[in-house]
């Protein structure tokens, strides 16, 4: 797969290399930058500004979606929310205008979670995700002429930032902590942070067009000034999954474990002291031994799977209409086709007492054991029709095919919700007396 000339297209389109090359030189270790003629011309599918007007006045966007900044400092969300008027008290609406007064000042835009709100851009994250095995979110940052949205920082997790419009100046530097947690945050080492951004060479000093790309590991420091027009740029920001991950779910495992101990849930002395360590030693030696040795019974493949969950979380299939497929499942034919959900991760687990368990996504679903077969073929061909599930007759194809459709594991393509004023021969119903 890795090698086919369109696989991994998001990732391509990110880094205009080849995805073992991104793989082998550059995941994780050092930057990227990726000029307009490698990369395709433009981003302006995924959002262009007349984009950013349509969600900053007509979508109804509430924080936290919106973020504006200000020579480095976050404004606070009361200067820019209000009641969305009758019908709408929500009190956390964006006020349109008063971002507009707000980004004559100066201040920077920064539309979060567009990976949740913009269709193109949900396709284009969930492709990414995808692409590298990692979960992604985006964010678009819109700054005015001359602007400095934030100071010099670091993030947590890896990004690639992608110019959609205007000119901005970037400043990459080395990191001060190689790939920092979610816990370690850039503001725990803000004079660091500054010391290294004003004293050390930068490794990419560039000014990025519309078209161009940049990747940055997690804890690279940056930061960018907007040049002439208005600068926008899109971060898609990628969740790494880590080593450490593991040792988190590793860690949730044992403790499940633990408890189990009778002798880790026994109390302490009466009259115990704890201002006094040696009070305890005997205790927390005991504990830390009887730990060691629950954490020797644990099992890598529950610890894999456990990390499979939580990863799994955090990424979503592609979006289901809902009204189009309760319509279509209701409608089932031996002869209807059945689609795995795009991007929907699966796992089909062996049989325990007559049911078997359909990991996918965030979510399992319990199934008789013998419609094991008919699943096992639905994930394997990613489309079948009904009629072609195996292992089950006609009636209980039909009813495992319409459980799988209203549970959002299988769609059927192209399914639409009918026209309520049509007839039953497809034609409009025409108003009485017409």
């Amino acid at each position: 797969m890795q090698g086919r000339p369109d696989s991994r297209p998001a990732l391509r389109r990110c880094t205009a290399l080849d995805p073992d090359e991104f793989a082998e030189r550059y995941w994780s270790r050092r930057p990227l930058l990726t000029r307009a003629e490698e990369t395709g011309a433009s981003f302006a599918d995924l959002l262009d500004l007349a984009a950013v007007d349509e969600l900053l006045s007509r979508r109804g966007l509430r924080t936290p979606f919106l973020r504006i900044a200000k020579d480095g400092a976050v404004v606070d969300p009361k200067r820019f929310t209000t009641s969305g008027g009758a019908g709408a008290e929500i009190a956390d609406q964006v006020s349109s205008d008063a971002v507009l007064r707000l980004f004559a000042d100066g201040s920077t835009v920064v539309l979060q979670g567009l990976h949740r709100l913009w269709p193109p851009l949900i396709e284009f994250a969930d492709q990414l995700a995808a692409d590298l095995g990692h979960p992604t979110q985006v964010n678009a940052y819109v700054t005015p002429p001359s602007s400095r949205g934030f100071s010099p920082h670091y993030d947590v997790h890896d990004v690639f930032v992608l110019q959609v419009a205007g000119e901005k100046h970037w400043r990459i530097h080395e990191p001060v902590l190689p790939d920092p947690l979610r816990t370690q945050p850039w503001t725990d080492r803000a004079a660091a942070v500054a010391a290294a951004a004003a004293e050390r060479e930068p490794v990419i000093d560039a000014v990025l067009r519309p078209g161009d790309a940049l990747y940055l590991p997690r804890g690279h420091l940056h930061s960018a000034v907007a040049l002439g027009g208005i600068s926008a740029h899109l971060t898609v920001g990628v969740h790494p999954v880590t080593r450490w991950a593991a040792a988190e779910s590793a860690l949730d495992l044992v403790r499940e474990l633990a408890a189990e101990d009778p002798s880790l849930r026994r109390s302490l002395p009466l009259g115990l002291d704890l201002a006094d360590p040696a009070a305890v030693a005997g205790d927390v030696a005991a504990v830390v031994a009887a730990l060691r040795g629950w954490l020797d019974r644990v099992d890598p493949a529950d610890v894999a799977d456990r990390l499979r969950a939580r990863t799994w979380a955090q990424v979503r299939p592609q979006p289901v209409a809902p009204l189009a497929q309760a319509t279509a499942a209701a409608a089932l034919t031996a002869d209807t086709v059945l689609r795995l959900r795009p991007r929907l991760r699966c796992r089909l687990r062996e049989p325990v007492d007559g049911r078997v368990t359909l990991v996918a996504g965030r979510r399992s679903l319990e199934l008789p054991a013998e419609a094991r077969p008919a699943v096992a073929g639905l994930l394997a061909a990613g489309e079948l029709k009904v009629v072609d599930l195996p292992g089950l007759d006609a009636a209980d194809q039909l009813t495992l095919a319409r459980r799988l459709v209203t549970e959002s594991i299988a769609v059927v393509p192209d399914a639409v919700v009918p026209d309520p004023t049509a007839g039953h021969d497809g034609t409009r119903d025409r108003a009485p007396g017409s």
